[in-house]
């Protein structure tokens, strides 16, 4: 799975950065919704004034997902012969 990161600068004018953002295909049922918990994290993180330097996006989907849907997001395929 590819993924993306984000760095932008909060209110108070600290660098902020997102890590681990999925990058999913249009057609993918989780496109939306990953979109609209990214939008809820960067709202929230650039709002605050006290904000840590980095984020990971992964672990805050972690937090507010249901499993069995954070598990379809993240699936990772199984190498042959471990390859």
């Amino acid at each position: 799975m590819l993924y993306k990161s984000l760095e932008f600068k909060n209110v108070v004018g600290q660098k902020v950065k997102v890590i681990e953002i999925p990058v999913l295909q249009e057609e993918s049922p989780y496109f939306f919704m990953i979109q609209v918990r990214l939008q809820t994290l960067i709202t929230s993180i650039y709002s605050e004034i006290h904000a840590r330097k980095i984020y990971s996006f992964r672990d805050y989907l972690k937090k507010s997902l249901r499993w069995p849907d954070y598990e379809k997001v993240f699936k990772t395929s199984e190498l042959k012969n471990n390859a």
